[in-house]
């Protein structure tokens, strides 16, 4: 069975030709300095409409549902994590704006978001809400026409260059949940944020070059009433929770393009590495770690393609994101680790991609919900408890 619509098929290939062609010739150079992606290579980006991909048509977009995403991230993700992580920005922001923002809202940002004009950021965590993602303490304070926003977030990833920052913000004391409000915060790219009232203080990784990641600190800084997504107080939560299904997905989905890179570049190295006067690639433990590979590979991919069909048919998939999310993750982990090893010494050599397959996976078991916060949600569900 074949989850891929003809025209899915076709987006997968383009991309993947434009990650060969685009993506992979400057990864390493640029990930090695821990540089940004190019401005340049954003803007084709948007050419190739991997923005538009989720958005619906009426606000410019492709309409190619979670299957569109799932294809795109993969293929980028395997050119280079952060590359392949770029759009989700816009597509899990925008997917909740287009399920819960005004009209007024949607036309105002959505297609902007869809063309890649508008470049966007998610504010939610914080210093003592992560996990614990209701755990909010920043605080936005209605003032006339305006919101006064104060306090720090954590882990912005992309803020410096984003247009408007999703953030979510305490807006009451009514309860834990139902307090918290999203308002878009609205500034000018650039690493000088909006001084005072906003500042970024970037956080140092060991992987995950590309995109900058900050704390961001709000000192009053004044949002239009406008900008409160809905219009209504007290939705921020539940909002947060209508992007998780297919936020998940699309993580599972740079899993699986960063361990494809990863078994990729272990597959051609063991074939062509020489030892004991023939191809490594000839002796049973190098050929079962790759068999290996390649099965655990196809099974995240194809579970992958499960959740995000049932998203497409509007069904719930927070079961199966959840899965997904859990098994990629840590499956690319144990790829890249394997990858590095067949590598030998030269799996530490800075020099070669699997280097950075390797550092960047770090991130997998940590990002867009822990392994043990999806065993949780699968547990409740399996459960009967949710």
């Amino acid at each position: 069975m074949s989850f891929l619509s003809k025209e899915v098929e076709e987006l997968k290939e383009a991309t993947r030709h434009f990650a060969n062609r685009e993506v992979i010739p400057v990864a390493h150079k640029i990930d090695a300095e821990q540089g940004e992606i190019p401005l340049a290579l954003i803007a084709k980006m948007a050419d190739m409409g991997f923005f538009a991909v989720i958005f619906p048509q009426e606000y410019g977009g492709l309409d190619l549902g979670a299957l569109g995403l799932a294809v795109v991230t993969e293929e980028l993700s395997r050119g280079w994590l952060s590359v392949g992580s770029l759009p989700g920005r816009n597509w899990l922001c925008g997917h909740i704006l287009a399920r819960s923002g005004t009209e007024e809202q949607k036309q105002r940002f959505l297609p902007g978001m869809a063309s890649g004009q508008i470049q966007s950021a998610s504010a939610g965590t914080e210093p003592e809400a992560g996990s614990d993602a209701a755990n909010i303490k920043v605080r936005a304070v209605r003032k006339n026409d305006r919101y006064e926003v104060s306090g720090a977030k954590m882990w912005c990833t992309f803020a410096n260059r984003a247009n408007v920052l999703f953030t979510y913000c305490r807006t009451s004391n009514e309860s834990k949940h139902r307090g918290i409000s999203l308002l878009m915060a609205e500034k000018k790219p650039g690493d000088d944020f909006v001084p005072p009232t906003l500042t970024g203080s970037r956080i140092r990784t060991i992987g995950y070059h590309g995109m900058n990641t900050f704390q961001l600190f709000f000192d009053g800084f004044e949002i239009p009433k406008g900008n409160l997504v809905g219009g209504e107080e007290g939705r921020g939560f539940i909002q947060l929770m209508e992007g998780y299904e297919l936020g998940r997905v699309q993580f599972a989905f740079r899993c699986i393009g960063v361990a494809q890179a990863a078994y990729e570049a272990a597959l051609d190295y063991a074939k062509q590495r020489v030892q004991f006067n023939q191809p490594i690639a000839k002796f049973q433990a190098i050929r079962f770690r790759l068999a290996d590979m390649a099965t655990q590979i196809e099974a995240a991919r194809n579970l992958g393609y499960l959740a995000a069909a049932k998203i497409d048919r509007g069904e719930r998939a927070d079961l199966e994101a959840g899965m997904v999310k859990l098994f990629a993750s840590e499956m690319a982990k144990r790829v890249c680790n394997s990858a590095l090893e067949i590598h030998g010494g030269n799996g530490l050599a800075q020099d070669f991609p699997v280097s950075r397959f390797w550092r960047d996976s770090a991130l997998f078991t940590i990002g867009e919900g822990t392994s043990e916060v999806q065993r949780e949600i699968i547990a409740k569900r399996i459960l009967g408890e949710r």
